[in-house]
């Protein structure tokens, strides 16, 4: 006899508790999610109107940036007003719809980035190992193919995961111990067999995440021999500049969610407020150091910040 006999509630409600175990701390463990809120939005906002507003930044990489920008925006918006309002008015409570909707934007929107990343290593692919087909090759329209690409591709294969979550029936519970919604997550306390669940997660991760960290491992592989064949040491050295920010990043992007995905499958012997907060630290802090890392180490956009906030407009 299956659990869809005992009840025929499918829950519609859910409820998220936050960081579990550490509720009474939710006011404390809220200033990091708003500082960071507000540093991501300023600064990629910032980041957004130098580069669309300066012809001289209008240069592939300058443009990859932009769309990076555009993304951790939308990922903080994702999670932060919802975790933000459970920490100050425990409105934890969430409809079934817009916790779907919530998966879809966070998932779609992390590979989305992951794309953007791989799209950069492209970039710098080309402009170190052929310096001289740079911009017939990385034309505007070609930009724009890769951009559509990538939506369509973060998209794509995420649309599934509403059909497969959708068909579950929650009789178990309706208690998620999160910030957020997340696919596996919510699958888990629904009654049903969530293999297909498991299995697709599995092959999205694969089919993206991984398959990017693969191939801008090689391409960086490409990248450094042709650094390090170059005859001239200044050559090297504003080489190897030029990729700083983009290594910095991508260390950023992939660590955290590495980490955590270790964490969550190995580290079952650790209390699950860890889980919870190392989770939301791959979504929060990409979105606030990006602009940052760009801001400091890419002279280009360093001027121009400079010129933006503090020259003196008659």
């Amino acid at each position: 006899m299956t659990t869809l006999n005992h009840t025929g509630v499918s829950h519609t409600v859910f409820r998220l508790l936050g960081v579990p175990g550490l509720e009474d701390q939710h006011m404390w463990i809220s200033i990091p999610f708003i500082l960071s809120y507000i540093i991501a939005l300023l600064g990629n906002s910032l980041l957004i109107f130098i580069i669309l507003t300066k012809r001289s930044l209008h240069e592939p990489m300058y443009l990859f940036l932009c769309m990076l920008s555009g993304a951790d925006i939308v990922l903080s918006t994702s999670i932060v007003p919802q975790a933000l309002a459970i920490f100050w008015f425990d409105a934890g409570e969430i409809s079934l719809d817009c916790c779907i909707t919530q998966v879809f934007f966070i998932t779609s929107t992390f590979i989305f980035e992951s794309g953007i990343l791989l799209a950069m290593a492209f970039d710098r692919y080309i402009a170190i190992c052929y310096p001289l087909r740079y911009t017939s090759l990385l034309t505007y329209s070609l930009i724009g193919k890769i951009g559509v690409s990538i939506i369509l591709r973060s998209n794509g294969t995420i649309f599934p995961i509403i059909f497969l979550l959708k068909r579950l029936t929650f009789c178990r519970n309706n208690i998620l111990p999160n910030t957020a919604c997340k696919h596996i997550i919510l699958a888990r306390i629904s009654c049903n067999d969530i293999r297909v669940n498991v299995w697709y997660g599995f092959f999205v991760l694969m089919s993206t995440l991984v398959l990017d960290v693969v191939i801008i491992f090689v391409s960086y592989v490409l990248i450094l021999r042709a650094i390090f064949h170059m005859p001239s040491q200044d050559a090297r050295h504003k080489a190897l500049n030029t990729c700083g920010s983009h290594v910095c990043v991508i260390i950023l992007f992939y660590g955290p969610g590495i980490f955590s995905a270790l964490t969550q499958r190995f580290g079952r012997h650790i209390s699950p407020h860890i889980h919870v907060l190392l989770a939301n630290v791959y979504i929060l802090v990409p979105p606030m150091l990006n602009p940052i890392i760009y801001g400091i180490k890419t002279k280009q956009i360093r001027d121009q910040v400079v010129h933006v906030l503090f020259t003196k407009h008659t």
